[in-house]
């Protein structure tokens, strides 16, 4: 199946900010010009009508962005990392799995791309480091102190096709659903006589005198549906965002009513709101002699049950206009209920990075600092030049760590670690 695949992103960290000072004829006490790292590329997922299925990802599982440059001499900004944009059908539902809230194995939904053209940032690149000359001060004209870029990590990402159709086929398999939608419509569909010909969602456009619709054959499913067997899951999440269903049912079948109530009761134990839907009930493969003995037989189980239903013969083309009018006729009606009713605009995530302020917490005999702005300066020194160790204790006091040492109550003597430096206070 290829409407639901797991892939790995890494969006680029960030360029080193550079450790520079003028040296130029003539121009003496030239001061720092250490220039910023560029920020790393992003990650970004775009809807594209183009696409219509997520084949083309199963290809790689690691998808990167591009790393920025570091920062140069001269106040040079490094080159901002090249961002990576992955296509996708519209309809895709991105979740990240990292982020795992409690009785979801799916991960927490980052974004719903319904919508042609629409991007959504899933993973954004590291900051550039800052160069030296964001640390001169009057008291430090001089700093040896520069940034390193920021460091990202992998992000485990489950993109999930749900197809936006206007018209659902639904029914067991080989009922004859890829046959009517290639009647119906210019799609060509894999037909054959055995179960699970189609594995996959494919579509159609029905066009009925100057309108048109989207029609979508769904996968088959069997009883137990809605436990992912057969093709369970992968069949009902494509019916989610269909407004009508045409439900197909093979006449030949010993109970066509029986057919139908079993699919209806798979549908409402997946979702309770898929069984809402609006339905048009066709019977098919009428052209059959003893499918049409049974007509008066199958009209009365219907009727008896309160259930309009049409029959086709979808290999011939007969009765199929007819059921693609009732189709856009029902279409028009829904659409005329939305109009008058309140929309409401539906909210999208774009996930930002966390601004992480300094935090201690003591392991043994040594207190352990966790501020990212301060471990990006650790990683990109060397704290025991003593001249970089009495810049670096004046950084500790402008981003706030000293204070919150001391509230934890570090004593002269103790250990103190931060990232992979480590010191006496």
């Amino acid at each position: 199946m290829f409407d639901r695949v797991e892939i790995r992103v890494r969006p680029g960290n960030g360029g080193d900010g550079a450790v520079s000072f003028r040296h130029e004829k003539f121009v003496p006490f030239g001061g720092p010009d250490g220039g910023d790292g560029g920020d790393g590329g992003d990650i970004v997922i775009m809807a594209d009508p183009s696409i219509t299925s997520l084949r083309i990802l199963k290809r790689n599982r690691l998808y990167r962005a591009g790393n920025g440059g570091n920062g140069k001499s001269k106040k040079k900004y490094g080159k901002k990392g090249e961002e990576l944009i992955l296509k996708v059908p519209v309809g895709t539902i991105i979740r990240d799995k990292t982020q795992m809230d409690e009785g979801m194995d799916e991960g927490v939904v980052i974004a719903d791309c319904e919508q042609s053209g629409q991007q959504v940032v899933v993973a954004r690149g590291g900051k550039g480091g800052l160069g030296n000359i964001h640390f001169a001060s009057s008291t430090n004209q001089a700093p040896r102190i520069a940034q390193k870029g920021e460091a990202r990590e992998e992000n485990f990402l489950i993109l999930e096709l749900r197809l936006i159709a206007d018209v659902g086929i639904i029914g067991y398999p080989n009922v004859g659903k890829s046959t009517l939608l290639s009647v119906a419509s210019a799609a060509k569909p894999k037909v054959a006589s055995y179960p699970f010909t189609t594995i996959e969602p494919i579509l159609g456009v029905v066009e009925i005198g100057q309108k048109s619709f989207v029609l979508a054959e769904i996968p088959g499913l069997i009883d137990g549906a809605h436990l992912g067997r057969g093709l369970g899951h992968d069949f009902l999440r494509h019916v989610v965002r269909t407004k009508i269903l045409i439900h197909l049912i093979d006449g030949s079948s010993a109970s066509p009513a029986e057919d139908m109530t079993r699919v209806n009761t798979e549908l409402t134990l997946f979702d309770s709101a898929l069984a809402q839907k609006p339905q048009l009930v066709a019977v098919n493969k009428v052209d059959l002699p003893q499918v049409r003995a049974r007509l008066p037989q199958i009209k009365d189980v219907f009727s008896s049950a309160g259930t309009p239903v049409l029959f086709v013969e979808a290999a011939g083309g007969e009765g199929v206009s007819e059921l693609m009018a009732e189709a856009a006729k029902m279409l028009n009606q829904l659409a005329a209920k939305v109009e008058s009713g309140k929309k409401l605009p539906k909210k999208v995530f774009h996930p930002e990075p966390r601004s992480v302020g300094a935090s201690v917490h003591k392991e043994e005999d040594t207190f352990i600092v966790v501020a990212p702005g301060l471990e990006r300066i650790v990683a990109r020194v060397d704290i025991t030049n003593p001249e970089v160790r009495w810049q670096f204790q004046k950084q500790l006091t402008r981003l706030g760590v000293r204070k919150v040492l001391e509230r934890a109550g570090v004593q002269p003597g103790d250990k103190v670690r931060c990232g992979n430096a480590e010191w006496e206070w």
